[in-house]
Protein backbone atom coordinates (compact mmCIF):
# COMPACT_ATOMS: atom_id res chain seq x y z
CA UNK A 1 0.00 0.00 0.00
CA UNK A 2 1.32 3.42 -0.96
CA UNK A 3 2.08 6.05 1.67
CA UNK A 4 2.10 9.06 -0.66
CA UNK A 5 -0.16 11.20 1.51
CA UNK A 6 1.46 10.64 4.91
CA UNK A 7 1.92 13.97 6.71
CA UNK A 8 0.09 15.94 4.05
CA UNK A 9 -2.08 17.78 6.59
CA UNK A 10 0.81 19.17 8.63
CA UNK A 11 2.79 20.61 5.72
CA UNK A 12 0.59 23.73 5.82
CA UNK A 13 1.24 24.40 9.53
CA UNK A 14 3.95 26.76 10.77
CA UNK A 15 7.28 24.88 10.84
CA UNK A 16 5.35 21.81 9.65
CA UNK A 17 3.79 21.41 13.11
CA UNK A 18 7.10 21.23 14.94
CA UNK A 19 8.28 23.18 17.97
CA UNK A 20 9.21 22.81 21.63
CA UNK A 21 6.82 20.95 23.92
CA UNK A 22 5.83 23.15 26.89
CA UNK A 23 5.62 20.15 29.24
CA UNK A 24 8.74 18.09 28.60
CA UNK A 25 10.89 20.68 26.83
CA UNK A 26 11.68 18.45 23.86
CA UNK A 27 12.67 20.59 20.90
CA UNK A 28 12.01 20.05 17.18
CA UNK A 29 9.16 17.64 17.94
CA UNK A 30 5.69 17.48 16.41
CA UNK A 31 3.13 19.37 18.50
CA UNK A 32 -0.14 18.08 17.12
CA UNK A 33 -2.20 17.30 20.22
CA UNK A 34 -4.29 19.91 22.03
CA UNK A 35 -4.77 19.56 25.77
CA UNK A 36 -6.37 21.74 28.39
CA UNK A 37 -9.73 23.00 29.46
CA UNK A 38 -10.72 26.42 28.18
CA UNK A 39 -7.26 27.35 26.95
CA UNK A 40 -5.71 24.72 24.70
CA UNK A 41 -1.98 24.10 24.47
CA UNK A 42 -0.23 21.93 21.89
CA UNK A 43 1.81 19.04 23.30
CA UNK A 44 3.82 16.16 21.86
CA UNK A 45 2.59 12.59 21.53
CA UNK A 46 4.41 11.18 24.64
CA UNK A 47 3.06 14.00 26.82
CA UNK A 48 -0.47 13.47 25.47
CA UNK A 49 -0.27 9.80 26.50
CA UNK A 50 1.19 10.67 29.92
CA UNK A 51 -1.65 13.13 30.59
CA UNK A 52 -4.21 10.54 29.52
CA UNK A 53 -2.77 7.93 31.92
CA UNK A 54 -2.40 10.38 34.79
CA UNK A 55 1.41 10.44 34.88
CA UNK A 56 1.61 14.15 34.00
CA UNK A 57 -0.64 17.09 34.68
CA UNK A 58 -0.98 20.38 32.90
CA UNK A 59 0.72 23.13 34.93
CA UNK A 60 -1.02 26.48 35.02
CA UNK A 61 2.17 28.18 33.76
CA UNK A 62 2.15 26.10 30.55
CA UNK A 63 -1.45 27.05 29.82
CA UNK A 64 -0.78 30.75 30.43
CA UNK A 65 2.40 30.70 28.31
CA UNK A 66 0.61 29.03 25.41
CA UNK A 67 -2.16 31.60 25.55
CA UNK A 68 0.36 34.44 25.32
CA UNK A 69 1.79 33.13 22.01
Amino acid sequence: MSKAHRGKGIKDLFAKGRGTCPLCGASRIKLLYEEGGEQKIKVCKPCKAAIKHGKKTLPAAAVVAAAAE
